[in-house]
């Protein structure tokens, strides 16, 4: 599965690596209602959310269902500010029928890739996001309730909230991850340039690589969907945000009408060990099997040669050959040769990461 971007003929300068401390508060909101996403950051998101005062913790529930399962676009800015001001001014020229309109676009609307009118102004549309918001509790129904019967007082509600977050813990934490972040967003620009898109793409996430034909972005996800850079014809382009806040999740917005943005985790020592999803199938699928379990209970206590397996579960060589080269192919054995014998051995690291791998692709 993979999602598609369509690039071709988009001058290189079109494609922006850029930092967006929007993006990052979002990020860092997401981490403090789904810690359990972020077990690296379960320090601080624990030292976080004890030392929010009580009245701006009950604010961020309010309003969590921008940034807890799926993150909102309005926290995505195609075009980001120098500082979180500059885009809370954008956001702030963005009409109310469209500021609604996005604000519901991933938890009340589940047609992402269509164009629905705003339930500002069409009934049929506004019943359907009441129902929509009813369904994930009292809070979310609050909230909607307010943001159509006042726009206006609700943006200046969440403006005031992303403010507040600011004073109370996201200022240092901006402070100390910008410097790693606009480091990274310099380096990939270099990359860019130097090396092509090719190379940028997968130094940012081993989940970003292009098609053969060069024109397209593939977005390693357990999605599918199609999406150009040329959706906004007045700004057509390519905006790419590392976060310091985000892993294991990579992040794509590209709502009908505007640029796409890709947000992505900036490398840590986990980067290397990102296994694509298909690679996650395969390794599941090769573990399946009842008699490769059983293999992998002798291969797992100590290294075996083809014969020993023969002989301890009796069946033919050829037929254990067929289920070692399955487990080889996924990655799950390493082998070893001691003279004319060849030994085999189950990888306990590469299983035991197994579930870990799962959670990171389904996350992604």
């Amino acid at each position: 599965m993979a999602n598609v971007l369509d690039l071709h003929g988009l001058p290189q300068e079109r494609i922006v690596f850029a930092l967006s401390p929007l993006a990052e508060l979002g990020s860092a909101l997401h981490v403090l209602a789904a810690p359990a996403h972020h077990p690296g950051l379960h320090g601080w998101a624990t030292a976080t959310s004890s030392g929010l005062k009580p009245d701006l913790a009950d604010r961020l529930c309010e309003a969590e269902f921008l940034w807890t399962s799926t993150r909102c676009d309005l926290l995505l800015p195609a075009r980001p500010g120098a500082t979180l001001a500059e885009e809370l001014d954008l956001l702030d020229r963005i009409d109310d029928e469209t500021f609604v309109a996005t604000a519901f676009e991933i938890t009340c609307n589940s047609a992402y890739e269509v164009c629905t009118p705003s339930p500002l102004v069409d009934e049929g549309e506004r019943r359907r996001v009441r129902e929509q918001a009813a369904a994930r509790g009292p809070r979310q129904s609050a909230f909607v309730d307010r943001m159509l019967l006042d726009p206006d007082g609700l943006r200046a509600w969440l403006r005031r909230l992303f403010e507040d977050c600011q004073d109370a813990f996201f200022g240092d934490a901006w402070e100390r991850v910008k410097v790693q972040l606009a480091a990274d967003a310099r380096h990939k620009t270099e990359l860019h340039r130097r090396k092509g898109l090719g190379e940028a793409l997968t130094a940012a996430s081993p989940a970003l690589s292009l098609d053969g034909s060069g024109s397209r972005i593939l977005v390693d996800k357990l999605t599918t969907g199609r999406a150009s850079a040329y959706a906004d014809p007045d700004d057509p382009g390519l905006t790419l945000l590392p976060t310091a806040f985000g892993r294991p999740h990579l992040t794509l917005a590209h709502p009908v009408g505007r640029r796409p943005v890709v947000q992505y985790p900036v490398a840590g020592h986990e980067a290397a060990r990102t296994l694509s999803l298909q690679d996650v199938q395969q390794r599941m699928d090769a573990l399946a099997h009842p008699m490769r379990m059983r293999l992998c209970r002798s291969l797992a206590r100590g290294a075996h040669t083809t014969s020993e397996l023969v002989d301890t579960y009796g069946i033919t060589a050829p037929e254990i050959s067929r289920h070692l080269s399955v487990l080889k192919k996924a990655g799950l054995l390493t082998t070893r040769r001691r003279g004319r014998y060849v030994l085999h051995e189950l990888d306990l690291t590469a299983v035991a990461r197994l579930g870990s791998d799962f959670i990171e692709g389904v996350l992604r």
